[in-house]
């Protein structure tokens, strides 16, 4: 699908939802809007602060944000899977939450889950300000209706014990969540590039979580355990204009080390591409374009549409020269706004395994 319909399908949702509520909405550009100007909105500049735990929570004034968890899980007897769990929080109107109908927020769930035979995605949708999704601190929890990421520590740090929880058709999960590492900052401490014209996010990441729980899919119940990535991001416009979509891989090598590369597209033109390099002890190193090299190899025909779904990445700097390749090809998220995302196997240099998230296509 080109990007231009998938903002077409996101703009009818979110009207549909303010119907009787606000003025007519300009429909969003780019892939989910966010590629469309946003003066009114707080900018991304260089030098942020962070603060923890206040920065788990949401942020007014940006105009989208993001609470993302991936898990690359396998059972007792080796069979894989992977889950995936997002809350998105859309401002549209550079205003404080307030409660009621009348707040300037759409919320958006998406839940998945993957073995190497099927893939199943689900979608929600709320209205801020009347209960039915949000994010809060004290204790954490982000929500959309019965679907949640919430905090299981009692002190301290509310991201140290966690769980996951979500279901849709075909599958549910809910997981434990152990963090033994640090965050990272990513990017430049945490001011993340998205282009070469001054597009940025704010950008951390827990990458050290470990998963354990159940999985329920296609009617059969496994126990589960792995590594998990949580990704937390937030911006006014982390899309130039020509954009189309990005290609973004976390990888937990075997060495213990992690690693974040990702490379939006252009629609004409070299794309952006830069990560960052997590050593074991959670060290970081902010990695350019000059430092990666990275290549689609093979192509898989995925919902009628062209995919890759097996990569060739390379970081001469690290030693590192790997083949990416999907658990499943047809791992797409085949929702209002759909995109191709699953778990990864990798060999070469480095083993190990991953989480893709492809858009735009």
């Amino acid at each position: 699908m080109k990007i231009e319909r998938l903002h077409k399908a996101l703009a009818g949702l979110l009207l549909s939802l303010l119907a009787g509520c606000e003025p007519p909405a300009e429909a969003p550009r780019g892939f989910a809007g966010l590629g469309a100007e946003a003066a009114a909105f707080t900018a991304v500049v260089p030098g942020r602060t962070f603060s923890f735990p206040v920065d788990h929570g949401a942020h007014d004034g940006f105009r989208i944000e993001w609470w993302y968890l991936t898990a690359d899980l396998q059972d007792t007897h080796g069979r894989r899977f992977g889950v995936q769990w997002t809350l998105f929080r859309s401002a549209l109107r550079a205003e404080p939450e307030q409660p009621g109908w009348g707040a300037p927020l759409v919320w958006l769930g998406h839940a998945g889950a993957t073995s190497a035979l099927s893939h199943h995605a689900a979608e929600r949708f709320a209205r801020g300000g009347i209960g039915q999704a949000g994010v809060t601190l004290q204790p954490f929890q982000a929500w959309i209706d019965d679907w949640s990421l919430s905090s299981l520590a009692q002190a301290g740090d509310p991201l140290a014990r966690m769980q996951v929880q979500a279901h849709g058709p075909g599958f549910a999960y809910r997981l434990q969540l152990s963090g033994n590492g640090p965050l990272v900052l990513q990017g430049q401490g945490g001011y993340s590039r998205k282009s070469n014209q001054g597009q940025a996010s704010y950008y951390y990441s827990q990458p050290f979580f470990q998963a354990s729980g159940e999985l329920k899919i296609d009617g059969q119940r496994y126990q589960v355990s792995g590594p998990a990535w949580l990704d937390r991001e937030w911006s006014s416009q982390p899309l130039a204009a020509g954009q189309s979509g990005w290609d973004w891989f976390s990888l937990h090598l075997d060495g213990g080390e992690r690693l974040m590369v990702f490379r939006v597209r252009e629609e004409a033109g070299t794309p952006y591409v830069t990560g960052t390099w997590i050593g074991a002890d959670g060290r970081t190193q902010s990695l350019d374009g000059q430092s990666i090299r990275l290549s689609p190899q093979e192509y898989s025909e995925v919902a009628g549409r062209r995919v890759p779904t097996a990569w060739r990445l390379e970081i001469p700097g690290k030693g590192l020269d790997i083949q990416a390749r999907a658990l499943n090809p047809q791992s797409w998220m085949d929702l209002s706004v759909p995109y191709w995302e699953g778990p990864i196997d990798f060999s070469g240099s480095h083993g190990g395994r991953g989480y893709l998230e492809m858009t735009g296509y």
